[in-house]
This record gives C-alpha cells, sequence and structure tokens, in this order.
C-alpha cells in the first residue's frame, strides 16, 4: 500500500476512534486546527509525563515552570521575532494557492532521495544476501545520476536559505519544474516574506500601543524567568529550565494532519551553562534526547540526526532529531546551542543586569544555553504512525490494531465481563474498582467478545481481562496481550503485579541511560 494512502488511514482513525477531530467539526472545522479527543488527549498527556519526568526526575539540577501565553511586546523585539520570523511565500496563479518555497525544494530533494532508496532496495531484492549496497551506490548509473541532481539542487537551496535570496528561491523552483499540486502548473509568482506572529491588542482601546503578540514558542518565557528561578531556587550551574505551552504561529501553509498547525504544543528545556562548555553539553543532550526516544521502543532505524547547514544567526550548533513519519524523515526535536545571544538580548533591551554570579570563579557573565525542543503534536504523531498495524489473521479475518508503547496507551487495560449478567458485570467492576488507581482501566460490556477485543486493539490497549463463569468460581480470570493476542488464565489478586511495571512511566525511565 502506498504511504500516501497508510497516511490517510491513519488520519481517519484518529477521528473515528477519538484521538483527533477537526476543531469546529460541527462548523466544517477550521484549517490547520484539531481538537484531541477522549483517547487522543491521554495519549498526549502521556508523552507530556514522560517528557516532563525525564527531565526533573532525572535530572536534579532541571526544574520546571509554567510562563504565560502573553509577554510584554519588547520581549519579542528582544529575540528578533518581529523583524525576522519569517518565511518565504509562493503563490501559483492558477490554482490560487499558497506555498512555502523552501518546503517545495524540499520536497524535491526528498523526490530525488526516494528515487535512489528505490533502485537500493529493488537491488537488495535482487541479489539478497550477496548484495553490497556501499558498492552499488557508487556504481549504479542511476544512483549516480540522481544524487548528482539531489547533490546539486541541496548546494542551490542552502546557498538561497542563506539571505535569505527570494530571487535565487524562485529560479531554484523554475529549473527543477517544480509544479504546483492541484493545477499542475508553474506559473509562480515572486516569493516574499511573511511573518509568522498572531497579534492582538490588550484592554479596551485598539491603539498600535497596545499590540501584543500570542507567542511564536515557549523558550522566551523561561529566558525572561532566568533570574528569577535561579535566585529563588538557589541553582548554581549548570542547571535547566523546562516548560511545557501552547504557542502560536500564522502558518499560511500548514499540512500534514498536526504535523504543522497553527495553534500547538511543545515541550522545551534550556540548559544554561558555563562560556566553553557549550558543546560538552550539546553532544550529551544530543545522546540523551535521542535514547529518550529509542527507550520507547519503535525502531533505533527509524531515527536519525540531521545537522543544520544553516544556522540561526543566535547558533553555534543545532541539530534536529528526524523520526521517519509515512511522509518521509521528518524532524520531530531540535537541540541547539544558542550561545548567550538571547539573555545578552533581554539585558539590552530591559536595561537590568541579566548575569550569573559564579562563586567559584568570583565574576558575573552570561551564561550559555543548551535548548532541547520537541513539539508534543509531532510526537504524537510519530507515535500514531509508527502504531497503526493492519495485520491478517490465521482465520482469513484482519484486524487493525495500535501496537502503541504500553506506558502511554490511553487505557492500560480493559475489563470484559462475558456477557451482561449472571454477576459477571459486577465482578468486572469490582475488579475496575482495584485496578484504577494504579493506571487507566475501563469496563466495556456491550457487544460480543471478539467485536471489544478490536475496539481495544484499535484503541491501542495493552490489556483485557475477560471475566466469566469460572472467574466467580475461582477468582480466576483470562488476561489477553495486544500484540500477540496471546490468552492466559490469572488470578485476579495477580493482575496489578503483571501490568502495572510494564505500563508505568517508570518502565521507561529506566531505559534511559542518563549516567
Amino acid at each position: 500500500m502506498a504511504q500516501e494512502d497508510v497516511f490517510k488511514k491513519i488520519v481517519s482513525h484518529c477521528k473515528e476512534y477519538g484521538f483527533v477531530f477537526p476543531s469546529s467539526d460541527i462548523y466544517d472545522g477550521l484549517a490547520a486546527v484539531y481538537d484531541y479527543g477522549q483517547n487522543g488527549v491521554e495519549l498526549k498527556n502521556n508523552i507530556k509525563q514522560y517528557w516532563w519526568q525525564s527531565m526533573v526526575l532525572l535530572h536534579s539540577n532541571i526544574v520546571g515552570i509554567d510562563a504565560s501565553i502573553f509577554m510584554h511586546p519588547t520581549v519579542w523585539k528582544a529575540s528578533g521575532h518581529v523583524d525576522a520570523f519569517n518565511d518565504p511565500l509562493i503563490d501559483n496563479r492558477d490554482s490560487k494557492k499558497r506555498y512555502r518555497a523552501d518546503n517545495l525544494i524540499e520536497d524535491q530533494i526528498g523526490k530525488y532521495e526516494e528515487k535512489i532508496a528505490k533502485e537500493v532496495a529493488k537491488a537488495a531484492k535482487k541479489f539478497g544476501d550477496a548484495f553490497d549496497e556501499a558498492k552499488f551506490r557508487e556504481t549504479n548509473p542511476r544512483v549516480l545520476e540522481n544524487q548528482k541532481k539531489r547533490d546539486d539542487l541541496h548546494a542551490r537551496y542552502t546557498e538561497a536559505m542563506q539571505g535569505p535570496d527570494l530571487e535565487a528561491l524562485k529560479q531554484i523552483i523554475l529549473d527543477e519544474g517544480i509544479v504546483d499540486p492541484i493545477s499542475g502548473t508553474t506559473n509562480w509568482t515572486d516569493v516574499r516574506q511573511f511573518n509568522l506572529m498572531f497579534s492582538t491588542e490588550v484592554g479596551a482601546s485598539a491603539d498600535a500601543t497596545n499590540k501584543i503578540y500570542l507567542r511564536p514558542e515557549t523558550a522566551q518565557g523561561i529566558f525572561v524567568n532566568f533570574l528569577n528561578v535561579q535566585k529563588t531556587g538557589r541553582m548554581k550551574l549548570p542547571f535547566g529550565i523546562c516548560q511545557i505551552g501552547k504557542a502560536f504561529r500564522n502558518e499560511i501553509v500548514a499540512r500534514q494532519f498536526v504535523f504543522r498547525m497553527r495553534e500547538f504544543e511543545q515541550m522545551e528545556m534550556q540548559f544554561f551553562c558555563q562560556p566553553g562548555t557549550e558543546m560538552t553539553w550539546f553532544d550529551y543532550w544530543k545522546k540523551h534526547r535521542l535514547a529518550w526516544h529509542e527507550a520507547l521502543g519503535m525502531g533505533d532505524d527509524n531515527y536519525r540526526f540531521h545537522d543544520h547547514e544553516k544556522l540561526a544567526h543566535y547558533a553555534n550548533a543545532a541539530t534536529d532529531i528526524e523520526f521517519h513519519m509515512p511522509f518521509g524523515f521528518k524532524e520531530v526535536e531540535g537541540i541547539h546551542s544558542r550561545t548567550n545571544y538571547d539573555l545578552s538580548q533581554h539585558e539590552k533591551y530591559s536595561g537590568r543586569q541579566v548575569k550569573y554570579f559564579d562563586p567559584e570563579r568570583n565574576e558575573n557573565y552570561t551564561p550559555f544555553v543548551v535548548e532541547t525542543s520537541i513539539g508534543v503534536d509531532r510526537m504524537f504523531l510519530s507515535v500514531m504512525c509508527h502504531s497503526y498495524t493492519e495485520e491478517a489473521l490465521e482465520n482469513g479475518s484482519s484486524r487493525v490494531v495500535l501496537k502503541l508503547p504500553e506506558p502511554l496507551a490511553p487505557v492500560k487495560c480493559a475489563v470484559l465481563p462475558l456477557v451482561n449478567k449472571d454477576g459477571l458485570p459486577e465482578k468486572a467492576q469490582e475488579i475496575v474498582n482495584n485496578l484504577k488507581f494504579h493506571f487507566n482501566t475501563h469496563m466495556e460490556a456491550k457487544d460480543s467478545i471478539g467485536k471489544r477485543y478490536r475496539r481495544q486493539d484499535a484503541i491501542g490497549t495493552p490489556f483485557c481481562v475477560t471475566v466469566d463463569g469460572d472467574t466467580l468460581k475461582d477468582n480466576t480470570v483470562t488476561l489477553r496481550y495486544r500484540d500477540s493476542m496471546k490468552q492466559e488464565r490469572v488470578p485476579v489478586e495477580k493482575l496489578r503485579e503483571i501490568i502495572e511495571d510494564r505500563v508505568s512511566i517508570t518502565s521507561l525511565l529506566k531505559k534511559i541511560d542518563i549516567d
């Protein structure tokens, strides 16, 4: 099945099973805005809990805050967002649709990479164990041709983005023959810049002096609170401040479901350190953020680092952790060495000293910062994309199952009375009442047991407990495992012991190497 078709099925599955709904759905929705349903919000909250605990529980020198969405407008002048937070946009005159020029070119680079990957996969299938991929890539004419086209395009694109050079970006689009996906034409306008911040007014007056912004990132709330946290917490370098919160960007070309939205949620940590030590900490956080992802068991091969070739003006190193989505490897987390730019800018614009007094060196200085920033919604999407599975069963039927990492599953255990009578629902509710204090446990009594198993598979419930007539006699139940569909008879009093460790966030935290 084409990956595009798989992605459409995932989007449909999200709505059908209460994970994600279009916002204002009864009014036909609002573009690039989504609501998380009853199962989606549980999965999302579990992701946030896993991240938060990996920061504040596993690191004694990291604390959290919750900064407000509205901030003094000068914050965004100091950070550079007012003057430089722009996307290069281009319109197609025939379809009347607007696109990000950089995305069009990146997609074209991806097409060359896909052609190369298909040639390699075809040869690997043909030659089997004797296949030498490195030699094939070095000698195959079609691979070499597409690799040259990819490299040449990438070099032009990298150079054009340095300015960015808007004319050069348009010329690349024309030279590559990149067509509008709707009209199929190359009737493009010039490329122009567009600021992404949403603005509004504070107070009753509409005077321009009252103009403020919805924050486009959560990081600045941490920077302006640096001294508040450092002094009240008596924090010593190195230390980190983290937070989870909403951010807003007026994305003109929002796409790919919840991957790029106008309202989204970030999990960010700013790690403050002595100048000169930032690259050591940059490498540290690269390693340990990747370990956080890999502990979920979604396949180490599905992750890769993508180092930035064009650095932001404030950074001296930057890399992305990319995950293999149905539409290619895409960024889910960024790790950046931001130098001392942010704190220095806020010191300059506020007129107040924003420095750290180092008692060991007996001097004041501006700390350097290493940032880790992960999109909650992108992480949610990567988990859903990896977990969605269609399986053909031995009896000729099929099932759709979400093979979610067990600690992230919305419902950890479903208790199912075999029939909705004869005291079985009451016994099932008794089991739920005992387990619900330890992990999310639901009871479901409607429909046949087979249909109920399928519904629980579809929302990713790792364990189902079936209560039958024998349960009333010997206090045992049938425990069913989601992924293998294996069933075993276990005593009711053993359920918590069997399930709890596997579904706890602690089980994930123990897999992360933090030495």
